[in-house]
């Protein structure tokens, strides 16, 4: 007859990348021609297996990095203050429509909001350009922090070749003058 496609989740807990496996169809009712009702079973007994062992969900990595602290305070913050905004704006504009006696006041507080807001999303890009400048995620060659890593490195390495070397004089017994190795 024909065959049934079945997905399977990897029991390793990686991401399923269209796993396939066919299954075969059991014919005439459900009895096969050449194992019976055996066969039958021992198919039932491997499907529930494979059900009872398969996760709820798989979990698939993150496609990108998690935001650092600083950056992620700040975008909250921002986030919090342009929602406010926003509310108030919506408020004075009903106000407006209502000829209430308290639009004047909320359009005066959504001009300031809008202020405030503009600084919020402002400060989350300079807070990600600095973390950004003093940990050295950007991998660009002019990165400050890819050049002070590289001054480190060379100053790290002058001063265990220093080190090397008082050892070396050390063990010799302070004999600088000697000209070859003993």
């Amino acid at each position: 007859m024909g065959t049934a496609q079945r997905r399977l989740a990897p029991e390793d807990g990686t991401a399923a990348r269209s796993a396939v496996r066919p299954v075969p169809e059991v014919p005439d009712g459900g009895l096969s021609p050449r194992g019976g009702d055996e066969e039958l079973s021992a198919a039932r007994s491997r499907t529930q297996q494979q059900a009872q062992y398969r996760p709820l969900w798989v979990e698939e990595p993150a496609k990108r990095y998690r935001m650092p602290d600083p950056v992620r305070t700040s975008a909250v913050r921002a986030l919090i203050i342009i929602a406010v905004t926003l509310i108030q704006a919506m408020v004075a504009f009903f106000c407006t429509m209502a000829e209430s006696w308290l639009a004047f006041p909320m359009v005066i507080s959504s001009v300031a909001s809008t202020v405030l807001a503009t600084w919020g999303a402002v400060d989350v890009l300079v807070t990600r350009q600095v973390w950004n400048q003093r940990n050295g995620v950007i991998s660009e060659p002019s990165s400050t922090a890819r050049s002070l890593r590289r001054e480190r490195r060379a100053a790290r390495r002058r001063q265990r070749a220093a080190e090397r070397e008082q050892e070396r004089t050390r063990r010799r017994g302070g004999n600088t003058g000697q000209l070859s190795h003993p």
